[in-house]
């Protein structure tokens, strides 16, 4: 029994909750049985009885039930149920027994989990400070003890608690020391594991890449040759099969290397304009290919060398590119590049990839860069892919430490931006410049060599044979004379008597590598090609094994599978100017005709939009550039926009007539459409909104932002001109290139600092507007009651009732709205109105100057949607009052 009951605790296949729950649970019992021995009532032993059984049957019944919690719960309440009768039975503090309180609190801590713990382990040490009270206050309750009884009793307590004690916590640090060594274990393994993994796909990676090269480049002859329709129509359905398996692979092994930390970011100087002629002379011919306009968008003042790992820059955008063409009909893909200088030595980088395609659902945006997970699939069935690229591609962007999201519009197209830091190796700007571009194979066209060069003379090393063929027939037009090598000990034989223009050397081959073979050159005694330019042409891809053989010596690098224009361009690259013929009838490249380069875009870093409903006066809109999506007003006529179709005027006199209108927050397609429009112009947006729970506007905004990860709608929690308060403090912050995150924090704040009431003249209007109800508009009219509207919590309440003529109502407005005039903030002060006459507004000045004059006062006209909904005669003074965090902002001193 008891060897069974060690072979459990130190069974690893069981969970350590268990195994501990069994642990302490019986040396508890064993506890159990000792306290119980010290009470002196014999009843004790019918207790002893009950108790044990009931604490087996506890344990049993909740091992096998798998509710260790339950069950330890269950033995707690017993325990703490026992503790005082023992308590008092056994002599109080003068017994053994406030020892073994120690053993309740260890129990506790090790078998509960949750609440339950703080919770019984509170009770633990309440129940042990009434027990002392007790046994203080009404000794008589406590069963006397005889001096030699209570130190015997306290010493066989002190050793057999310790005793106890530190064979639980010697199992403990036993336990915990084998699942230690058990998860050490486990880690190797899986270290081992993900080793193999990375080693099978690597090896994967080439051996398959080498018959791909076999089977592209010999049906690139197929395509040269002339061949019928139907043959052609095969050999480019192969190409295109072929490509989407090296994709495949390429997307793996990247995605191995990635989960297995084995992913190096290799930072070095390169230029600009050549990654952005690289990546065009790989993208518009595939947009061109479907009728798609390709653009090309980037900063003149960009600097022309920057320190970054450009293959995986190049890899990312080339991935968000091909993913843009395969996913767009018709249209265009656009690829604009805006930086920003952040240090003297450091710039921000955004690279937005735009397409008119078909765009993301909002619901699937979140998982848009999941691995393997294609959105959307039912309608993209018949689209290649396999949901790797976008996951790589974020990940290769958070390792480059950068940011990617995306905007989208489902059936109005995409756009992925992408941001970076990089230093500047170079301070001239890049401006325009001549786009390299290369020849390539197209479609129905006849393959044009680009050069000859009969009297060069090129090795390849490969131990691959349908290798050699294959780069012999892919230069074969060129007319290089090309002798082949099957492996480096050939290849030094020939060098020594021979000298080429080229070697083309591959670098996994037995006996003698590649790497050692360029060595081996390069120190051979009385070799004619020590100097000779070699070139890795290689089944091993990624930017790590560039950089190794860019450090070994290699003159260049080409992974296979290869094409013969790339081929063609590196072998060009590498000969001798005065060997080489280029070739007259080669078709230049088109890519100058087809794609817009370099026009210069101006995308600010962060926007601030609202609603028409934040009357703010035209002047201040645009000198702090803040974009307004109108509201609607709807009136008997029909449907209009707020303040561009309909004006503030025209709508009072058509109500004045006893024509109905309503006021209606843009729909959620009217938002996304505007959001979708600013975000040419600005990388984020932050739109605020009126008072959610006054109209749907925030709703609508909020539910159009899931289209767009670069969107932020914040409710102002206030509306007209104090809600505009809000906005101008935005555009401030905005404008001092404050982030994003303190512009949100910073106006969410402001809502309880901003002074938002509404005198009304007639209550007639909020009546019909479904404001207030008929009963209180019958009353208002009845008493001369004008209603002080006020904003509280982002809802609209009545703050107060004043009576009499409207002229006496509006210098008691003004006297209560500014009473306090030293909590006033006095820089800026908004009269908002509708439908007042100029002597009006002329006293409401007057009484604003007698009361607490401010530095800049204006006179706003309220939307026609605001003026809806408070009808003719009505005013409100908004301001904001002072507090601790007031930001530096004065509109006066700008405009002064």
């Amino acid at each position: 029994m008891l060897k069974k009951w060690f072979d459990i605790i130190f069974d690893h296949r069981i969970s350590l909750k268990e195994r501990m729950f069994r642990l302490v649970t019986g040396i508890s019992m064993i506890a159990l049985i000792f306290i119980l021995i010290m009470g002196r009532f014999t009843a004790n032993l019918f207790i002893l009885a009950g108790s044990l059984v009931y604490m087996y049957a506890v344990a049993k019944v909740a091992i096998q039930k798998e509710c260790i919690n339950a069950g330890a719960t269950a033995t707690v309440v017993l325990l703490l149920l026992l503790f005082p009768v023992v308590f008092f039975t056994g002599g109080g503090l003068y017994g053994g027994v406030p020892e073994w309180f120690v053993l309740c609190f260890i129990y506790i801590s090790i078998t509960l989990e949750g609440k339950r713990k703080p919770v019984f382990f509170l009770l633990c040490a309440v129940e042990t400070v009434l027990c002392y009270y007790v046994a203080y206050y009404y000794p008589e309750m406590v069963l006397d003890n005889t001096p030699a009884q209570a130190h015997f009793d306290s010493v066989r307590s002190v050793i057999l608690a310790g005793g106890l004690t530190s064979v639980l916590l010697l199992f403990q640090n036993h336990l915990y020391e084998e699942e230690n060594q058990l998860t050490i274990q486990q880690k190797k393994e899986i270290e081992e594991l993900n080793q193999a993994e990375n080693h099978f796909f690597s090896s994967m990676s080439h051996e398959i890449r080498t018959p791909i090269n076999t089977i592209i480049g010999l049906n690139e002859m197929i395509l040269r040759g002339d061949v019928s329709d139907e043959i052609a129509e095969n050999a480019r359905n192969i190409r295109g099969a072929s490509k989407m398996l090296l994709t495949l692979i390429n997307d793996i092994l990247d995605l191995s290397k990635i989960k297995s930390g084995k992913m190096e970011i290799v930072n070095t100087s390169y230029e600009t304009g050549e990654l952005f002629s690289e990546i065009v002379n790989m993208i518009w011919i595939k947009a061109k290919e479907k009728g798609l306009e390709f653009k090309l968008h980037v900063d003149p003042s960009m600097p022309s060398m920057l320190c970054g790992d450009e293959v995986r820059i190049k890899q990312v955008l080339i991935n968000l590119l091909n993913n843009a063409v395969k996913y767009t009909k018709e249209g265009s893909v656009t690829l604009s590049v805006r930086c920003e200088r952040v240090a003297l030595n450091k710039v921000r980088v955004w690279y937005s990839v735009e397409d008119t395609g078909q765009g993301v659902k909002k619901e699937n945006i979140p998982y848009i860069f999941d691995a393997f997970k294609r959105v959307d699939e039912k309608k993209n069935r018949h689209i290649e892919g396999t949901g790797l690229g976008l996951s790589i591609v974020r990940q290769l962007v958070e390792l480059m430490g950068g940011e990617i999201s995306v905007n989208s519009v489902y059936m109005n197209g995409s756009t992925f931006l992408v941001m970076l830091e990089q230093d500047i190796m170079s301070e001239k700007e890049l401006g325009t410049f001549t786009l390299s571009s290369r020849m390539k194979v197209r479609d129905g066209e006849q393959y044009r060599h680009s050069f000859e060069a009969p009297e060069a003379h090129l090795l390849v090393v490969d131990d691959n044979e349908m290798n050699l063929m294959v780069v012999c027939k892919l230069l074969s037009e060129t007319k290089i004379r090309i002798d082949t090598a099957s492996n480096g000990a050939e290849c030094l034989k020939l060098t020594q008597y021979q000298h080429y223009d080229c070697i083309l050397m591959d670098h996994l081959m037995p006996e003698m590598d590649g790497i050692e073979c360029l060595h081996a050159l390069h120190a051979q005694p009385g070799g004619l090609c020590q100097n000779t330019p070699v070139i890795a042409l290689t089944a091993n891809a990624g930017s790590d094994n560039q950089l190794i053989y860019r450090k070994e010596g290699f003159s260049g690098y080409l992974a296979k599978p290869i094409s013969g224009a790339l081929l063609e361009a590196a072998v060009l690259s590498i000969l001798p100017k005065d060997l080489v013929k280029l070739s007259e009838e080669a078709s230049q490249s088109e890519i100058g005709k087809e794609v817009l380069i370099f026009e210069q875009t101006k995308r600010i870093s962060l926007m601030i939009t609202s609603d028409s409903v934040c009357d703010l006066p035209e002047s201040l809109k645009k000198e702090f550039g803040i974009r307004i999506c109108p509201y609607y007003v709807r009136t008997e006529q029909g449907r209009f926009l707020d303040d561009s179709e309909l004006m503030a005027d025209e709508l009072l006199a058509h109500m004045a007539e006893g024509q109905s209108c309503i006021s209606q927050p843009p729909d959620v397609e009217d938002y996304e459409r505007f959001f979708a429009q600013k975000l040419n112009e600005a990388q984020n947006i932050i739109h605020i909104t009126m008072a959610k729970h006054v109209s749907d506007g925030y709703r609508n905004a909020v539910e159009a932002a899931k289209s767009f990860e670069n969107v932020t709608v914040i409710d102002s929690g206030h509306l007209s001109s104090s809600m505009g308060l809000a906005v101008l403090y935005a555009a401030h912050m905005a404008e001092n290139h404050a982030s994003k995150e303190e512009i949100v924090q910073t106006v969410k704040k402001l809502r309880r600092y901003i002074s938002s009431a509404f005198i009304i003249d007639s209550t007639h209007m909020m009546c019909r507007a479904g404001q207030i109800s008929r009963k209180i508009q019958i009353l208002c009219d009845a008493l001369l009651l004008h209603p002080v509207i006020v904003l509280r919590k982002s809802r609209m309440a009545v703050g107060s009732m004043e009576m009499g003529s409207f002229n006496h109502v509006i210098k008691s407005y003004v006297k209560k709205v500014l009473l306090n005039s030293r909590s006033v903030d006095r820089r800026i002060l908004f009269i908002t109105y509708a439908g007042m006459d100029e002597k009006s507004l002329a006293y409401i000045q007057e009484l604003v100057r007698q009361y607490c004059p401010f530095e800049r006062v204006y006179l706003q006209k309220a939307s026609s949607a605001i003026a809806s909904n408070c009808g003719p005669g009505s005013f409100g003074l908004l301001f904001m009052k002072k507090n601790e965090a007031a930001i530096t902002f004065s509109v006066a001193s700008k405009r002064s």
